[in-house]
This record gives structure tokens, sequence and C-alpha cells, in this order.
């Protein structure tokens, strides 16, 4: 198993140097590091990667995005092969900041899964395939932060340094499955990735437990997300930091009309009482000032008809899925989610024509699932 001693690379012309010997590279392990749960602005504050020969760290505040655009052509050509692990949230940022499709991708995590494999973060493969044990403890390490310390680019570095060999070791496992096929398909739909463009002032339907607001409540939720967003975007501060979700939503529930009032709820700090208490009873009463025929809701969810017979009908594809799953030792929610058990019963397929009409199969679940999901039905009418 190679290792590399990493390069740090924060100088325009290191970091161009770096890039022009990758030109001719046909495989290159691929990672970033954000600062999600520090900064309110996500972006990339570095870029780690790897070839057979190196491994690298660019620093991005200090490369300007004109130099790093050879990494983008290598990314976005076929003829390389892009190796991530878990590269959703990568994918969705290097498109973000400088507008990149990574191709020709291998995620180890997708592989992982497919192959059954329960524990399927980065460490826990490393630890299965090499016998490595990486240290944690910088998993939710501030990377905005300057000067970065030596072990935490060292800790870095290891999210790329065995991709390529993990990569090498899963590909084998895959075709002696007969599953490379299967993932080829998943790796194909991670191209193209970004974040879906956000409707204006909707922030505050996406807070896990607005759902149980009554529409009153949810008057207070709109006023108090913006706000507290506005605060965090000026501080490039994690919203949490500012005022967190379950504070929002108690807000909205007990609508304090004074900062008396809003110090009882729990979790509020002095700090926000004091600077802000008052703007947030301001935005309690405008809340409790909407009118009612102008209160927020939820949109509606797409409504499907559902026939007496299709609780049964998901029951009986559920059964079909969890015995393919033990028979091929996979995750069920790996082989086919409870979503996807739910669209085929949905459209209760008669043949093989109507289930290749069924979208939101893939191919291989097709392949894989298919006779029983068609007798499983059958039996179920």
């Amino acid at each position: 198993m190679a290792t590399h001693t990493p390069l740090f690379l924060n100088r325009p012309d290191q970091a161009a140097r770096l890039l022009e010997g990758l030109s001719s590279v046909k495989e290159i392990a691929v990672d970033t590091e954000g600062a999600s749960f520090h900064r309110f602005v996500d972006r990339i504050y570095l870029l780690q990667l790897s070839t057979q020969q190196q491994t690298a760290i660019i620093d991005p505040l200090a490369v300007a995005a004109g130099t790093l655009q050879p990494l983008g052509r290598i990314l976005e050509d076929r003829s390389v092969e892009v190796v991530l692990h878990d590269a959703d949230y990568d994918l969705r940022l290097l498109h973000s900041d400088y507008g990149w499709h990574a191709t020709n991708i291998f995620d180890t995590r997708i592989a992982a899964q497919l192959l059954g494999i329960k524990a399927f973060g980065l460490a826990a493969l490393l630890e299965r395939y090499f016998g490595l044990k990486l240290d944690k403890k910088h998993q939710r390490a501030d990377w905005s932060m300057r000067p970065l310390a030596a072990d935490m680019l060292d800790y870095a570095a290891q999210d790329t340094m065995y991709l390529l060999e993990l990569r090498d070791r899963m590909r084998e496992e895959l075709e002696r499955k007969g599953r490379l096929r299967w993932a080829q398909e998943e790796f194909s739909r991670l191209e193209g990735l970004k974040w879906a463009d956000e409707e204006s002032g909707s922030a505050f339907l996406r807070v896990k437990g607005a759902r149980d607001l009554t529409r009153r409540e949810l008057a207070v939720l709109r006023e108090l997300v913006p706000w507290r967003d506005a605060i965090a975007l000026e501080m490039d501060r994690a919203t949490f930091r500012v005022i967190g979700n379950e504070q929002l939503l108690e807000i909205a529930r007990v609508q304090p009309g004074n900062r008396d009032a809003l110090s009882r709820i729990r979790g509020i700090s002095r700090g926000v009482l004091e600077k802000q208490g008052s703007e947030i009873v301001e935005a309690v009463r405008r809340a409790l000032a909407v009118p009612e025929a102008e209160l927020p809701k939820f949109p509606r969810a797409p409504r499907w008809d559902r026939d007496a017979q299709f609780d049964s009908r998901v029951s009986a594809l559920k059964s079909a899925r969890d015995e393919a799953a033990q028979r091929l030792d996979m995750d069920p929610g790996v082989l086919a989610s409870r979503e996807r058990l739910e669209a085929v019963a949905r459209k209760n397929p008669k043949s093989r024509a109507e289930l290749e009409r069924v979208e939101e199969l893939r191919g291989w679940q097709r392949e894989v699932l298919g006779d029983g999901f068609l007798e499983a039905l059958r039996r179920s009418q």
C-alpha cells in the first residue's frame, strides 16, 4: 500500500506546477473540506488530490479559481476516473464554487453499500481493507481557520491518499459478485449534481418540525428564520451558533410578548437576549398581526389515489425485497428504499414491460428484483 508525504500548496505558482504535471493522469482521487459546522456560507476550504505517485493539499483561499481551472478540466474529462468517498456533498461544492461537473466517477461509499458492507464510512473501510486506524479528532474541525496545524493537514491528506487502492479492491469485489454494473449505474447518476435553486422566502418550510406548527405559529417562524439567517450571514457563522432551530420553533409556539417571556425559553443565550431580544419580540408581533387569510401553509404534497390494496401490495413488495436482500447479504434499504417500493405499488405493473416504465427503479434493481416483485404483486391481488 503506497503512502506519500503530502504536499501543502498555498501559493498559486505551486498549484499551477502541480496541476500542469497532472495533465496526463487517467485516475485521480479527490476530496474537499468545507466548514458548514462553523460557517454560514459553506465553501471549499481545502482541496485534497491523490494520484498513484503523490498527494497534495491545495489551499483555495490562497489560490485563485483561475489557477485551479486545469483541475476542473481533469475532473470533467471522461477519460479520467475520479475517485471520491461519499461524493454527493463534494460534487455540489465543486459545482457551487467553481462550476465543475465531474464525470467518470467511482464513489467508494456507494461501492461499499452495494457490496453489503454495513460500516461504510471511510475510516471503517480503511480499517477493513488496510488495517489502518484513523484518528477522528478533526472530524468537526474548522477548516476555514488559518494557519492549519500540521496534524490537521495530515488528517486531511488521508481522505484521498488510499482511495485509489481502495477503489481497486472494491472494484475487484464488485466484479466478483457481479455488481460492478450496478455501481456504474449509481455512479453515473452523480454526474451533474448541484444545489437546487431555492425559492425565495421558503427556508422556514425546511426547518425540521415546522410541519407540526399551526399556520399562526408558522407565520412566526417565517419571520424568525430570515432574521436569524441574515445575522448568521453577516457574522459568517453556522446558523445554530446564532440561535438553534429548536429555539426558533419554541418561540413560534410560545410567542413571547416581551424579553422577560423570551428569557424563559430554554436555550436562549444571554447574548442573544441582550443584543437581539427586542428584534425577536418585534418579529413575533409582526407575525401575530398577519391577517388570517395571509397565513403561510405548506404546499400540498402530490396526492395519490391509494386504493384499498395499496398497503398490501407494499407489504408484499417489502417481503420480496427483504428476501432478496438476505440472499444478497445487502441492507434492504440499499437494495430498494421504501419510497421505491411505494412507487412500484402505485403503478402496480403486471408485466416486465410495465415494470420497465417504473422510472423510480434503477435498471439493476429491475434486473435483480423484477421477477420477485411481479410475483409478489400477483399474489397480493
